[in-house]
């Protein structure tokens, strides 16, 4: 089999390359990562070279040009469908897949006011509105999952479901939007994962400053 290779962004500020990262390295997924940052709000022209859009995360393997989060997720999980990236259940697929779509096209007022930032010291800004909205949503969908299947994870173990939420995890953290217990507790889930821990020690070693995701 041809190599993968996924090209990525700043692993600072990067949310759409952090969840197929997290989602393959969690599966243990062999891969070659690419880094190329970026370190203003235009992005690098390089990303060009490598993507139709123009943007990252996307993933080469051998001709096969696969781009956006979640498709590339989709596509990994096919070529390796023993390795869990999606949960056993078909019940529980058809859910992770539709927790993870609402994920990838919703939840606006979160993304613009709390930008990814694995560096940020924690504490509150102005929150505008419709964002606790989001946020009640999110903490909806965290609950009832893992009411449901027991913990620690949304469907029990690790899967592409947590990786699509791993970038809220970091904003609920470093903006402090959120107190309550189980909330709490999943995130602490998360954030002890290996996946999640290789993924931060390497994002706080960047010096790349990007002002519009220093909110």
């Amino acid at each position: 089999m041809d190599k993968l290779t996924l090209y990525i962004a700043n692993k600072n500020y990067s949310s759409w390359s952090m969840r197929p990262w997290m989602a393959l390295t969690a599966a243990g997924v062999p891969f070659e990562e690419v880094l190329i940052p970026f370190d203003d709000a235009g992005g690098n022209p390089k990303f060009r070279e490598i993507s139709p859009t123009g943007r990252v995360p996307v993933l080469h393997h051998g001709d096969v040009r696969v781009w956006e989060s979640l498709a590339i997720i989709e596509y990994v999980a096919e070529l390796f469908p023993d390795k869990g990236i999606w949960p056993k259940a078909a019940a529980d697929r058809l859910v992770a897949r539709s927790v993870s779509m609402e994920m990838l096209s919703g939840f606006r007022a979160l993304r613009g006011a709390c930008p990814m930032n694995m560096r940020r010291p924690k504490g509150k800004i102005e929150l505008p509105v419709g964002l606790g909205e989001d946020v009640g949503r999110i903490k909806t969908i965290w609950e009832e999952l893992r009411a449901r299947s027991g913990g620690p994870f949304l469907f029990g173990d690790f899967t592409a479901a947590d990786a699509m939420f791993a970038p809220v995890v970091n904003r609920f953290d470093v903006y402090d939007l959120v107190t309550d217990a189980e909330t709490l507790a999943y995130m602490d889930a998360v954030k002890s994962h290996p996946a999640w821990t290789a993924w931060r020690d390497a994002a706080l070693k960047e010096s790349w400053i990007v002002p519009s995701d220093e909110a």
